[in-house]
């Protein structure tokens, strides 16, 4: 059955919700974060490379999924928190003929630009062959993805972050156990990793499948609701678009600073990869609150309960200021170590920790932004989302690195400012645009 997220104590709502949704993102993160230390185990750098590279693409359709996806769990939310659950049943059969379809559609062309995509992000020559491999495989279990997350969508409208958590958990073990037994035990290298991963997140799938045909959701679906509505499907898409550009656009950003790092040679590529993969796990709780603000708002805007969707977003912006100080904390304290569970190579250990030193300051200020982007999502303005965040990619983060990686040859430090640079400039947009909407509401 749906959750009621209108009424109760603001704090004890979001943790009701939040948590399942943080251990759920902490458990895709770590899902991705296996095939990396792994491969680090059993592998070399060039094992690493690859699948960093190869994780880093599959994470930037990941996130354009589920941008999209967000348009499903506003739009639900909204329904359901103004008691239309005829209106959430077209919203969910719309949403899954639509991306079913999408997802096949990628598929078919993404296996076919395999060695251009390989070619364009400039892997070293040792690691090639395993990017092709390990992107091979997964781009055949993107349909596995999209089913997922858009699932995962579905219940979050609803107001279930619970049952997505189990999802993840599965296909999280399954993922660990089929990665040493392909790395570990058979050797497979990078193509091990995405055959792991793949087929852990099949299985999930199917676990999902069963769960949903046992769960009283106050959801009922007939052959109508799949047929594709131009209003329902363009209502979801008006919200899921921008975002999923502007996710988009973020993970292009991380790929061009992976170029800039491949091109400075194997060790600086690893390294980069190491803690952009580590970032993603500590930025489990800024993540999940956009996530949560958005899904959260959604339902009482649906109620007409906007004084509780502006406490909403203050608990969300103290919540992950908070835990963004305490991270950036222990990261400055614990760098070498943390980098080095990932490889023993004494190079990429140091390149690794210069990076992540000033990286992490941005774990303060992207959850603020974060929060502004899923308040503005869950009032159907998703495009401020996008504005502030392609003005961050294109004036600081890839011209910042750039600029960093010549000026300073010998250390990624100065590279790691660019994040927490783009950033800023992302708070400053989000702030003047949250005055002028409130103002806008109030007229």
């Amino acid at each position: 059955m749906e959750q009621n997220l209108t009424t109760g104590k603001i704090g004890k709502t979001i943790a009701y919700f939040a948590l399942p949704y943080l251990l759920s993102y902490f458990l895709q993160t770590l899902y991705g974060m296996a095939d990396l230390f792994i491969i680090g185990q059993f592998g070399g750098v060039d094992g690493i490379t690859a699948v960093s590279n190869g994780g880093q693409v599959m994470h930037m359709l990941t996130v354009i999924i589920v941008g999209l996806a967000m348009g499903t769990t506003v739009t639900i939310g909204k329904s359901v928190g103004a008691g239309k659950l005829e209106d959430a049943s077209e919203s969910i059969g719309n949403t899954v003929t639509f991306f079913m379809g999408l997802s096949i559609v990628l598929m078919a062309a993404l296996i076919f630009l395999v060695k251009p995509i390989v070619t364009l992000i400039g892997i070293p020559a040792e690691a090639v062959a395993g990017t092709r491999q390990y992107l091979l495989v997964c781009f055949i279990g993107i349909p596995f993805i999209t089913a997922y997350n858009i699932i995962s969508a579905i219940f979050r409208g609803l107001g279930d972050s619970k049952s997505p958590m189990y999802f993840i958990a599965i296909a999280c073990v399954a993922n660990i156990l089929l990665d040493y037994l392909f790395i570990g035990y058979f050797g497979m290298g990078p193509v091990g990793a995405a055959l792991g991963t793949t087929l852990a997140q099949t299985f999930s799938v199917i676990m999902a499948l069963f769960a949903i045909r046992r769960k009283q959701t106050g959801i009922h679906l007939t052959g109508r609701q799949f047929k594709i509505k131009g209003d329902v499907l363009g209502q979801i898409l008006k919200i899921g678009i921008p975002v999923a550009v502007q996710d988009g656009c973020i993970q292009i950003a991380f790929i061009v600073i992976s170029v800039i790092a491949n091109h400075r040679g194997l060790n600086d590529a690893a390294a980069v990869g190491v803690v952009e993969k580590m970032i993603g796990m500590i930025f489990i709780v800024p993540s999940s609150m956009l996530a949560t603000v958005s899904a959260l708002s959604a339902q009482n805007i649906g109620a007409r309960k906007h004084d509780r969707v502006q406490k909403i977003l203050r608990y969300a912006l103290m919540t992950t200021t908070i835990y963004g100080i305490v991270m950036v904390a222990l990261v400055e304290l614990f760098s070498g170590q943390v980098v080095g569970a990932f490889t023993a190579d004494a190079a990429v250990i140091l390149l690794g920790s210069q990076y992540i030193s000033s990286y992490i300051i941005d774990t303060i200020f992207a959850g603020i932004h974060f929060c502004f982007t899923g308040y503005f999502c869950a009032y159907g303005k998703s495009y401020l989302g996008f504005i502030h965040n392609i003005l961050s990619i294109l004036l600081m983060r890839i011209p910042g690195s750039y600029l960093a990686s010549k000026l300073y040859p010998d250390t990624l430090f100065p590279m790691g400012f660019a994040a927490p640079a783009g950033s800023l400039l992302s708070i400053v947009i989000c702030l003047i645009a949250y005055v002028w909407t409130r103002k806008e509401k109030k007229g």
